[in-house]
């Protein structure tokens, strides 16, 4: 699967720059009926608060009922399918994050969908910066001082799943520092901050969210934030840049994007960024987005598709090296 934009590819989103969003529910256009949302993870993570903030907003502005249906499994896939499968009236959304695009090209070995042919990408959120947490028995602050333990103690690396973002983070520091690191993946955040808080790991890489508990109780002390400027929470911490790691990996966007189908037309999906971008900027979701330690808001499907193009293969490059067999 090609991550090159074609020369129709650039021409179809310079048309739908351009085209006239119309008014919502105005007859003909978006939306006429009730709205359903998927939401490929479960209640009570960002994705899920996401689908339903913006929901509601959708609601809010165009009187129509909208309906959030958590569609969970196969790291986005199930929803994935569910959107494909969708009927071709614009009126069924999906909301996932990277690794169903991305990751899973690479965890499985067939995908019942293409990532890049079934979809229109719509707008995109920050799901927040992932800092890197060491446990306080490395006495280490910084990624140096943390290399310096590495090298002398045997160390394990939290990761919160095979192919995650940190999987990626906790194999390109053990090739960078020649470190022999043994990477523990877990079934999702909790389990992983609570080996770090009773030192059964030395280092660990997730949410600011999840992380704030061992932060808060001194048990562990962010060391590093994959960010190209700092985090607002987490002001004295530097950035990987900041510590001479300046390779794109450690500076990679962890989102959420909302899709619909491929068959969208561009008017449409204009309408549903604009819509978006719009709602990004309430209260109710700048406040969502704060309690998650996330600083930037939703941008437009333009943006998304950049995102996508330029940072994809990156993932991807890096995912391939990791080893992982499909299942």
């Amino acid at each position: 699967m090609s991550f090159r934009m074609t020369r129709r590819g650039l021409i179809a989103a310079s048309a739908a720059a351009v085209a006239a969003p119309g008014l919502l529910n105005a007859q003909g256009t978006w939306p006429n009926r009730p709205v359903r949302i998927l939401c490929a993870f479960p209640a009570g993570g960002i994705t899920d608060g996401y689908a339903r903030a913006y929901g509601d907003y959708i609601a809010q502005k165009s009187g129509q009922t909208v309906v959030v249906e958590n569609r969970v499994g196969a790291g986005g896939g199930i929803a994935a399918q569910a959107l494909k499968s969708a009927p071709d009236d614009g009126h069924t959304l999906m909301i996932t994050i990277s690794s169903t695009m991305l990751g899973n090209r690479v965890m499985f070995k067939n995908l019942p969908y293409d990532p890049d042919k079934d979809f229109s990408f719509l707008a995109i959120m920050s799901t927040g910066h992932l800092p890197l947490v060491a446990q306080k028995n490395t006495g280490a602050k910084t990624i140096a001082e943390f290399v310096d333990f590495a090298r002398k103690n045997r160390t394990s690396f939290g990761s919160y799943a095979a192919g995650s973002f940190a999987h990626i983070v906790g194999a390109e520091l053990n090739r960078r520092f020649d470190l022999d690191m043994t990477i523990v993946h877990y079934r999702g955040e909790a389990p992983m901050w609570q080996d770090l808080l009773t030192g059964n790991s030395a280092v660990a890489m997730g949410s600011y969210t999840a992380a704030k508990g061992v932060l808060d109780t001194g048990a562990g002390v962010a060391i590093a934030v994959p960010t190209s400027k700092r985090m607002s929470t987490l002001p004295d911490v530097a950035t990987y840049a900041e510590q001479g790691l300046k390779d794109p990996v450690f500076d990679l966007m962890s989102w959420a994007g909302f899709f619909g189908k491929a068959s969208m037309p561009a008017e449409m999906v204009q309408q549903i960024s604009d819509l978006m971008v719009e709602a990004g900027k309430t209260e109710r979701i700048r406040n969502l987005t704060a309690t998650f330690g996330i600083d930037d808001t939703a941008q437009d499907h333009r943006f998304f598709r950049q995102i996508y193009e330029t940072q994809g293969p990156i993932w991807l490059d890096h995912l391939n090296r990791l080893g992982v067999t499909p299942s």
